[in-house]
């Protein structure tokens, strides 16, 4: 038994059976393959984080992109034409009325500063970066209003294809781990969560390369359903101690 056992819980294939209940990458979601770090798509993945920063609604957030895709918006060099006017037009078509304004500065600054800084290319702000903290306060420099929710956003799915992508679990998977039965007790130290949420993938079944497809899955359940206390309509009920009063319904 692993040494981890004192600290988790879950049955081999929790962790796969709860990604094909309701989904993993949002990138992939949005048809943006990141396995091959091609700099076009990196960037449009951080084009759909910054979106995603914001408390708007996932529905919001993939129509505004799918925006940004009919209007061929999809590059720096694109961004900075387009300009201020021209983005908050398609951020509006999109439906992210609430921010279109700060967005649309927000993303006019963030291509300037990548294009002055780093000649346009993400791949040379993650080389450049000493390391995985580095680089988050790399990203979060590149335009006021890039916070740490972004950062992770964007960094969770660049796991295992940047080297120094090593996000640690948002507030938000952590409240789903904990409530569906992961973790025995409270675990104050990210890191230590992060690996018993790793070791439970592999056990599962899971390939380290697609980690974050269950990250991604317990971010949704997290925000979907556990901070609005939607227990009965969360997919994974038959799974969860917090919605079976402590013990899951197997």
């Amino acid at each position: 038994m692993s040494i981890s056992k004192q600290y988790r819980s879950g049955e081999d294939g929790d962790a796969t059976r709860i990604v094909a209940a309701v989904g993993g990458r949002f990138s992939r979601e949005l048809g943006i393959d990141l396995d091959e770090s091609r700099s076009d798509a990196v960037f449009q993945w951080l084009l759909a984080s910054v979106l995603f920063g914001a408390r708007i609604s996932e529905s919001i957030v993939k129509h505004t992109f799918r925006a940004f895709e009919e209007a061929g918006v999809l590059t720096p060099e694109e961004i900075e034409r387009t300009g201020w006017d021209g983005l908050v037009s398609i951020l509006d078509r999109g439906g992210y009325v609430r921010y279109d304004f700060k967005t649309a500065t927000k993303l006019l600054e963030l291509c300037r500063t990548l294009r002055e800084r780093y000649s346009g290319d993400l791949s040379r702000l993650h080389a450049e970066a000493s390391d995985s903290r580095d680089l988050e306060e790399r990203l979060k420099a590149l335009a006021k209003g890039i916070g740490s929710v972004t950062v992770n956003i964007f960094l969770r799915e660049m796991r295992g294809i940047w080297q120094k992508a090593r996000p640690l679990p948002s507030d938000l998977i952590l409240l789903a781990a904990g409530n569906i039965g992961f973790f025995l007790q409270k675990i104050e130290d990210r890191e230590q969560a992060l690996a018993l949420l790793q070791e439970l993938w592999k056990e599962g079944g899971g390939r380290a390369t697609d980690f974050p497809d269950f990250e991604s899955a317990l971010l949704r359940i997290g925000k979907n359903y556990c901070r609005k206390k939607g227990c009965g309509a969360c997919p994974v009920r038959s799974l969860c101690r917090a919605a079976s009063g402590g013990a899951s319904n197997r």
